[in-house]
């Protein structure tokens, strides 16, 4: 135990009851309380989780008595899509900042893994954003924008037989990270035996795949005989509708059929009043307490211990912040010379294998060049072999032309002889 807690608990044991001869003003403390809330006004976050189609938009338009933006979407979304809408409700002097989510494409995948896993990593990315601003040195949480789910209302298709392997995948994924809900959409669809019977299923199967919902407290007086009763209506049979029709005298909100009228905030048609009591009116602040020191508790501490941050030491012993800090960056130093100190051997090897390769290069290359200039010298030899054996011909063709030319020049003078010897021959006759 703590030294502050043993200060604490001395101090409560010592503590001693007086009697005020006055009055002094420290009752007003909870009307300042209130003040204060009012003036910053609230913030609530809910995230819708279901089918296309199952009327997630039309439930919450009736619980706020108002049209929100909705836009419609096909069943063929290529992945789920989480769309966030902000919104500033007044009631009286009460300001409230809403903000739905709404899971756009839900369950219409192949693969039902990329279904829950963005909402997963949704819920993460807001938790790792107030994280990042409860870490900063100059802090603004009063002014921060709380965008954490505090309630997830999660719509159950009225099938009458069980849950879906999807439900409850994707409920016992989320069921650490974010307070649960469930409703059975269009509760009007199936008759009221078949009803009670199916949320005796729904509560059996989330109870044997050990799926943790929300429960409403009880552990305050004040609210605890009315929670321990909705406790047990779980999961809300709802309807939603925002159009009126006259019952009687006065208009109410209720969806007409052929063979009747289904009234909305009637608690014998659907547990559309029992929601909106239990989520809004009665068990709005607990669920934003249990998200905070639940929920974000939970992640804020997962997300510490990776970080290497701790209360105690193996000893048991407390262990300061500034001690795990010093202690994380000095084995972040090492860790970072240990892997400077790799890269380096890594790259003196990586450089001795590339001079190895140069080098075997180097003398493939010089063998080739050794090669290439043998045979240029093989080449020249034969060359001028052959440039020999060519003029040695060519001498002796020249040798014959001339002799050839000799004989052609006796010849010719031969005949010139006997030609003349013709001539005086023939001259004598005359």
């Amino acid at each position: 135990m703590a030294s502050s807690d043993v200060a604490r608990q001395g101090q409560e044991r010592n503590a001693r009851p007086l009697s005020l001869s006055g009055h002094v003003g420290f009752d007003s403390l909870p009307d300042q309380l209130v003040n204060k809330s009012t003036s910053q006004g609230f913030c609530f976050n809910i995230l819708c989780i279901g089918e296309t189609g199952i009327g997630k938009s039309t439930l919450m338009d009736t619980l706020f008595n108002t049209n929100f933006e909705n836009f419609e979407s096909s069943h063929f979304e290529p992945r789920v899509k989480l769309r966030a809408q902000t919104y500033d409700l007044q009631e009286s002097n009460v300001r409230l900042k809403l903000t739905i989510v709404n899971t756009v494409g839900f369950g219409d995948q192949m693969n039902k893994q990329e279904s829950y896993q963005h909402v997963v990593d949704y819920i993460d990315t807001q938790f790792e954003s107030y994280l990042q601003e409860e870490l900063k040195i100059k802090r603004s949480l009063h002014n921060y924008h709380d965008s954490r789910i505090h309630a997830c209302l999660y719509f159950i298709a009225p099938s009458g037989h069980s849950l879906k392997s999807l439900d409850l995948v994707t409920m016992k994924k989320l069921d650490s990270k974010v307070n649960i809900i469930p409703v059975i959409a269009k509760a009007d669809t199936i008759s009221k035996s078949e009803l009670h019977k199916f949320k005796i299923k729904i509560m059996s199967e989330l109870v044997s795949n050990g799926v943790q919902i929300y429960q409403f407290p009880t552990d305050d007086e004040t609210v605890s005989k009315i929670n321990t009763a909705m406790n047990g209506h779980l999961p809300f049979a709802v309807v939603g509708s925002t159009e009126e029709v006259k019952i009687g005298n006065k208009m109410v909100k209720a969806r007409q059929y052929p063979w009747g009228v289904v009234q909305v905030e009637n608690e014998n048609h659907c547990d559309f009043v029992k929601l909106r009591e239990m989520l809004i009116c009665v068990n709005m602040e607990d669920l934003r307490e249990q998200t905070h020191t639940r929920h974000y508790e939970l992640y804020r501490r997962c997300k510490l211990e990776e970080m290497g941050f701790k209360d105690t030491d193996p000893e048991s012993k407390p262990v300061s912040l500034q001690e795990t800090y010093e202690a994380k960056r000095q084995e972040f130093l090492l860790e970072l010379q240990r892997r400077e100190e790799e890269m380096r051997q890594i790259f003196v090897q990586r450089v001795k294998e590339k001079e190895a390769e140069l080098k075997e290069a180097e003398r493939e290359l010089q063998g080739k060049f050794e090669q290439l200039k043998r045979l240029h010298a093989e080449e020249k030899s034969k060359l001028d072999e052959k440039r020999k054996t060519l003029d040695d011909e060519m001498n002796s063709f020249g040798k014959k032309k001339a002799a050839a030319e000799l004989l052609q020049g006796q010849s010719f003078s031969s005949n010139s002889n006997i030609k003349k010897d013709k001539d005086r021959k023939n001259s004598g006759f005359m």
